[in-house]
């Protein structure tokens, strides 16, 4: 195998997977997502390596890197941030390589809103509050379909994970409130999930937008809403002394 996607995860260089650390530091090649993968990663780098940074480069030569490293039998790593499964834009590249009849692995990684619920130290899916994630954004140059709207995703009331749109939140809360929460609903704010820079902002969809205005936060967050956020729950049926299972007969 030559080519690999590999998930770098959410900042922090110690949150890339094992597997995804063995293959970055045997690779010939690095492709990295330079707006958004923590250069500390590239430290992992074996010495000789050609590194390429894909802020500043198209999908044809990206690929054109891939197609002349596999030609010239060199291991090439296209590192993404987070999970490259989500908002990374790998589809497009796994097509033109399928295109070239080339083989390719994709070694995941973890995704930042996952490191955003580390670092709320929050669950998302509380038995009698939600057992629901959404995972969306809102439409900003990327179209989103119309059955995929905030508002109509909203009004499942479910934990909503949301990418890529803290630079809208007014929008964001015009939506969500639309959608059928209130403006009490309970809102967090991670910025760079991991990063030793990390910045958390509590607050309501009534007060949210100012809030983050205060912090100049304008990129590179999640945002979280829904009820989970609060703490009334009730416990998990799994470690209920009367709730049996194939590990556990249920006690008295």
């Amino acid at each position: 195998m030559q080519i690999y996607f590999i998930g770098a995860g959410p900042g922090d260089p110690e949150l890339i997977t094992v597997k995804g650390q063995r293959i970055l530091g045997e690779a010939d090649i690095v492709i990295y997502a330079g707006s958004l993968v923590n250069p500390a990663l590239l430290s992992l780098v074996k010495q000789g390596a050609q590194v390429y940074n894909s802020a500043s480069m198209t999908l044809a030569e990206v690929i054109t890197v891939m197609l002349e490293g596999v030609q010239n039998n060199k291991m090439v790593v296209r590192l993404h941030t987070g999970d490259p499964s989500i908002y990374g834009a790998i589809q497009e590249q796994m097509d033109e390589l399928n295109k070239h009849n080339i083989e390719y692995k994709v070694i995941p990684g973890v995704s930042s809103f996952l490191a955003t619920a580390a670092a709320l130290k929050q669950e998302y899916t509380l038995p009698d509050v939600s057992q629901t994630v959404i995972v969306t954004r809102i439409e900003g140059r990327t179209p989103v379909p119309e059955k995929e709207s905030l508002a109509s995703l909203a009004s499942h009331n479910a934990t909503m994970c949301i990418f890529l749109s803290v630079h809208m939140i007014e929008e964001v809360v015009t939506e969500l409130i639309k959608g059928g929460y209130t403006e009490t609903t309970p809102i967090a704010i991670v910025q760079k999930a991991s990063w030793p820079e990390e910045k958390i902002v509590r607050g309501t969809l009534g007060d949210i937008a100012q809030k983050i205005k205060e912090n100049d936060i304008m990129r590179t967050a999640m945002i979280v809403v829904g009820q989970c956020l609060n703490t009334s729950y009730s416990l998990s049926r799994l470690y209920a002394p009367e709730f049996a299972h194939m590990y556990r007969d249920a006690s008295k």
